[in-house]
Formats: C-alpha cells, sequence, structure tokens
C-alpha cells in the first residue's frame, strides 16, 4: 500500500511594517541592487518612511544609486557608516556633504573583494588573503603577505544583521528566482545575514518551480513581501 508523503514549510510571506518591524537602531543592513537593477526600493521605502531608526551601516555595492530612499536616509543622519565599492554616482553630493560633516564614514572596496567578503561570511569561512589592493591604499592597515613572490592582503569576512533583497518570483517557502540582472548581489547577501527579507514581484506555490531555476533556496529566506 503506498503512503503520500507531505512536506511541512512555513509560508514566510508577511507584510511589509511586520518584515522590518524588528529592525531597530544600530542594524547593519545588506542592500541588493547593482545601479538601477535589483533594488528593493519599497523595503527601502518603508525602512524610510515608517521608522525612525538610526545609526545605520548600509552595505551596497554603488552607495543607493537609483533609488532615492537610500539617499534620504544618508539625508537625514540616518546612516553612520557606508560600506561599498562605488560611492560617487549621480545624486550621490549627499553622502560627500555628511562625511564632510563628519556625520558619516565610508568604506571603499574592490568589487570583487566586496562580493567575496560576503561570500566568506555566508559559507563560515574565516579571513582570507587576495591580491586585490596589495600595495595600495586599500591594504592600508591591514595584514599583508607575500607568498611564492605575489603580494596579498587579509580581508575579513563581512557579515549583517539584515538583508533587503529582490527578486522575481519565490514559493512561499522563500526559494527565489531572480529575473536578469536583479542576480547581482541578493545571493551572496541572502547567505551573509543574520535576516533575510525579500520584496518579490510574483508568489507560487510550493512545487510550482522548477529547482533549476532556483538560485537561493528558501532556507536562506526569512521572510517574503510581496510588491
Amino acid at each position: 500500500m503506498g503512503a503520500t508523503v507531505m512536506h511541512a514549510f512555513r509560508n514566510k510571506q508577511t507584510d511589509i511594517s511586520a518584515a522590518i518591524g524588528d529592525i531597530r537602531s544600530g542594524a547593519s543592513i545588506f542592500v541588493g541592487g547593482f545601479g538601477g537593477s535589483g533594488i528593493p526600493a519599497e523595503l527601502l521605502r518603508a525602512l524610510c518612511e515608517d521608522t525612525d531608526v538610526g545609526d545605520l551601516t548600509l552595505i551596497n555595492n554603488n552607495a543607493g544609486a537609483g533609488d532615492p530612499n537610500f539617499l534620504r536616509l544618508v539625508d537625514a543622519s540616518r546612516v553612520r557608516r557606508i560600506l561599498c565599492s562605488y560611492p560617487r554616482m549621480p545624486g550621490s553630493e549627499t553622502i560627500r556633504r555628511q562625511v564632510e560633516a563628519g556625520k558619516l564614514t565610508v568604506e571603499v572596496m574592490p568589487q570583487g573583494t566586496f562580493v567575496e567578503r560576503m561570500r566568506a561570511a555566508g559559507a563560515g569561512l574565516g579571513p582570507f588573503f587576495t591580491p586585490t589592493g596589495y600595495g595600495t591604499a586599500f591594504a592600508r592597515d591591514k595584514e599583508c603577505r607575500v607568498i611564492d613572490g605575489r603580494g596579498y592582503v587579509l580581508e575579513q569576512p563581512l557579515h549583517a544583521d539584515f538583508a533587503f533583497v529582490k527578486a522575481c518570483t519565490a514559493d512561499y517557502s522563500g526559494n527565489l528566482v531572480y529575473r536578469y540582472a536583479q542576480r547581482n548581489f541578493g545571493p551572496v547577501m541572502c547567505m551573509a545575514a543574520g535576516v533575510t527579507i525579500v520584496e518579490v514581484e510574483s508568489l507560487v506555490p510550493v512545487g510550482e518551480l522548477d529547482p533549476v531555476d532556483v538560485v537561493t533556496p528558501g532556507i536562506l529566506v526569512d521572510r517574503l513581501v510581496r510588491i
């Protein structure tokens, strides 16, 4: 006699207020997006308009390019630190002003180092050596070594309390499918964050997604907000 096995899953869909409700001042947040693609715009808008949290650390490749709410948080002095690979996009003058006023610090790093630091954190690894930046200002105050005649810089894993990520489609258990360049920093940010919050365009029943198309498995996703 055959038996049908039902696998339990947790429905991770919630509303946007509940999704960001436990973010407190002093939190560190990964923010997905590359240029204007894959920006979790609604999560940023809600954080900006519906909360008064401050003293934030925002970690985003190009410092909020393409989304006004990221820069609104900066302009309101609610961000104390930005980690990025490129902070000089159009509209970023508020970042310069906040730095000059002593209200904001910006740590810039090569884009490959940015990604690898998050990947190392998500994989449970420790510091790693990279040749990128050796002999330049990026290596200042960091451990450097020459191995087999090549110089390397020791870089640290990069964690965050939360991740804001955008995806095209998800099932209710959090398996994610990205559309084109949405698949930028989202996968590694989901790995390296304590809590991953995803804004998604379409939600489908569990079992409807082709596993081949799933890039981020649901085990790495905590909350889903349909926009």
